[in-house]
């Protein structure tokens, strides 16, 4: 199966998990996981929040930031992936003067 975001509808998603200003979203959802195109412009931020029953993959595409994960600030630039599995914590940050553009994964955990 070939997801092509180009035809799916981007949204701006206001203050996501609580976070500062927007992040442009174009997602896939099949019921159980959730595959997402995002862009989150510069002093924007995702609200810090737990995964329960499910965790979440994000590959960095461009861009640079950081994520606060279970209390630690951990940087992030274009190729680097970070993992939030069941039962932790975190949040994304852009500090940088460019968008950080990613593919999020949220998948379910039994």
């Amino acid at each position: 199966m070939v997801i092509d975001f180009n035809n799916i509808k981007e949204e701006a998603l206001p203050r996501f998990k609580g976070g500062e200003g927007h992040v442009n979203c174009r997602a896939f959802n099949d019921g159980d996981n959730k595959i997402m195109s995002m862009s989150l412009e510069p002093g924007c931020t995702i609200g810090y929040h737990k995964h329960e029953g499910t965790c979440e993959i994000i590959h960095i595409i461009s861009g640079t930031g950081h994520f606060i994960y279970d209390g630690t600030k951990e940087p992030v630039a274009a190729g680097s992936v970070h993992y939030c599995p069941d039962g932790h914590s975190h949040s994304m940050h852009n500090d940088g003067d460019t968008p950080l553009e990613y593919i999020a994964i949220v998948v379910p955990q039994k």
